[in-house]
């Protein structure tokens, strides 16, 4: 049965998964850690006394189970973070186990409705997988203190607040993550996507479908910036540069020919569910959730999240399609 308290609570939901998935960077350890942040202030709604509001009471919690959750010192990361670019000619699909990566999140599920659009930037821009990955090198509680003031605009006396400590140690917490988030700035800045997109940056994605879909390997490479990225978590290979993702497009990833491309809405950028024909069932399957970065008019990033039974029906997309791609809806 359906309480007062469940649905008061609940109107925090979205934005509390946002932020423990910045600071978690795992969409499903993040809707854990609200679940359970949830649960927690409902036990103990009793003893809220009202000296701060309800949200800032939320935010402890869910900041204490975050950082009982990274007690472990897990850091997630992007391919690129943890090695070389992988030339084509020893290119392997070695796969890692599923807590190294920075996983992709729906932005229904992280970015709640704001109608100042400023405010709505800050927040999609927040997500982005340069971004994301970026704050997961941060110690847990610079990283908290990063997201609660430059993300959330917090005051730095509330985040002292909400961390127990003094104003003097928040600023001194934030002025050392800044530094660690600029030293890290050449590491993929990623994406300078407009929000919404113009129309250039539409055309371009217009382009991509075409050329994916169509398996034009000379159209496709002429949208990449010529140090473009891509990677395929759980596998640790990425490449860079025309020539290498041609490669493997059409060698080891050449069974990607005659893929159908669906819009997602994924980590605050444009997004693709990508289907492969299937050839034992007919029609298409699915294959990877693609999360693309764009800037100066070019992809400089397309990333391919391979796991399927995890990534589809977290962004409500169907697990086989019978026919033509473009009759289902764009998904979450």
């Amino acid at each position: 049965m359906t309480t007062d308290l469940d649905i008061t609570l609940d109107k925090y939901r979205t934005e509390l998964t946002g932020y423990c998935y910045r600071m978690l960077g795992s969409s499903f350890e993040a809707e854990d850690a609200v679940q359970d942040t949830m649960v927690r202030a409902w036990r103990s709604y009793g003893t809220f006394e009202g000296r701060s509001s309800l949200r800032s009471w939320l935010y402890r919690i869910a900041t204490n189970v975050c950082l009982d959750m990274l007690s472990a010192g897990n850091r997630r990361a992007r391919p690129m973070d943890l090695s070389d670019a992988t030339p084509l000619a020893r290119a392997a699909l070695s796969p890692r186990p599923d807590t190294t990566w920075l996983e992709p999140m729906p932005d229904a599920r992280v970015l709640p409705a704001v109608e100042d659009p400023a405010e709505a930037a800050v927040a999609k821009e927040s997500v982005r997988l340069a971004f994301m990955a970026a704050l997961q090198q941060l110690p847990p509680k610079q990283r908290a203190v990063l997201i609660l003031r430059e993300v959330l605009a917090w005051r730095a006396s509330e985040v002292a607040e909400l961390l127990g400590t003094s104003v003097a140690s928040v600023n001194s917490a934030l002025q050392r993550a800044r530094a660690t988030l600029a030293e890290r700035e050449d590491k993929g800045a990623g994406a300078a996507v407009s929000d919404p997109l113009d129309e250039e940056q539409q055309k371009l994605l217009e382009r991509y479908v075409a050329a994916f879909e169509g398996y034009d390997m000379t159209a496709l490479t002429a949208l990449l910036h010529e140090d473009a990225i891509m990677t395929m978590p759980p596998f640790d290979l990425w490449l860079t540069g025309h020539a290498d993702i041609a490669g493997f497009m059409t060698t080891i990833g050449a069974a990607c020919a005659g893929s159908r491309l669906l819009p997602v809405r994924v980590n605050g950028l444009p997004g693709f569910a990508q289907y492969k024909p299937d050839p034992e069932q007919g029609g298409f399957a699915p294959w990877a959730i693609q999360v693309l970065e764009i800037s100066d008019g070019r992809l400089t990033g397309f990333h391919f999240f391979l796991d399927t039974q995890r990534w589809f029906p977290l962004f409500g997309m169907p697990l086989h399609l019978d026919g033509e791609a473009d009759q289902v809806e764009d998904g979450a």
